[in-house]
């Protein structure tokens, strides 16, 4: 998992290091890669590609293009640890949608740990000028729409095989991320190519390394380990982009950490 979450990491990198590319460009690139390394498994172990469930197949590609669009234009335009902090709401938003998309139920404590993220995104935004009511909005629409993607992942878990709704993804995503990047295409020139080529790799490199961490270890320390991320943004963030924080910012990533962890290591 701390593989995993160092790939993850310089994926992000990778797609801050070139702002002048679209978010929406960078992420064409990404499907077209992964719809193709996808189709490839998948045939090679003679699996039907398009699944039994095709409505939640459907809806799970359509959240998680929402949700990686909103979170690649948020890496870009606000600083890195922050955009990565916002993100981490995803499990959130994933457990209160559980509520009512597959009917767990949540014990009453755990919306005070809520409560304690959602404050530290708000300290977070409110103090850090960088980061606009609309650059918010962009980072928790993500989060919500990763939400609802897990729920729906969750969902299929018992009819369909990981493969077919990992080929989902690329499959919406794909269509959607070429019509609208041919309005705002920007010609890559020279390493933007190679650093497309990256995105792509780290990518499915980050996913496999998850996979092999969520099939074979506890699941809460598990993604209790995934938090470790916000060590490689902060790093990263300061010593490629030069970004710093004011201590009140620190304290927000902090109370958002803690509600997340709070959140997923609770066993009830």
């Amino acid at each position: 998992m701390l593989l995993a979450g160092f790939l993850f990491a310089l994926m992000n990198v990778s797609v801050k290091m070139i702002p002048h590319i679209p978010a929406i460009e960078i992420i064409l690139f990404r499907s077209v890669l992964s719809f193709f390394m996808t189709y490839i498994a998948l045939k090679r172990i003679h699996v039907p590609l398009f699944g039994k469930n095709k409505p939640l197949l459907i809806t799970r590609g359509i959240a998680g293009s929402i949700g990686l669009m909103a979170f690649f234009y948020n890496l870009q335009t606000i600083p890195l640890a922050s955009a990565v902090t916002i993100n981490y709401l995803a499990p959130i938003f994933t457990t209160i949608l559980g509520i009512f998309i597959v009917k767990e139920k949540v014990a009453k404590r755990k919306y005070i740990f809520f409560g304690v993220s959602f404050v530290g995104v708000l300290i977070i935004e409110g103090f850090d000028p960088r980061i606009s009511a609309f650059d918010l909005g962009v980072g928790l629409i993500a989060s919500l729409a990763m939400g609802v993607a897990y729920n729906v992942i969750r969902k299929l878990k018992n009819s369909e095989h990981p493969l077919v709704i990992m080929f989902y993804f690329p499959l919406i995503t794909t269509p959607i991320a070429a019509v609208v990047s041919y309005f705002f295409w920007v010609m890559p020139q020279g390493w933007d190519w190679i650093v497309l080529l990256t995105v792509g790799v780290l990518t499915q490199g980050a996913q496999y390394f998850m996979t092999l961490a969520y099939q074979n270890a506890n699941l809460s320390k598990v993604a209790s380990l995934s938090y470790v991320g916000i060590v490689y943004a902060l790093g990263f963030g300061f010593l490629i982009f030069d970004e710093t924080y004011s201590l009140l910012t620190y304290l927000g990533m902090i109370l958002v950490l803690a509600g997340v962890l709070l959140n997923v290591t609770s066993k009830k």
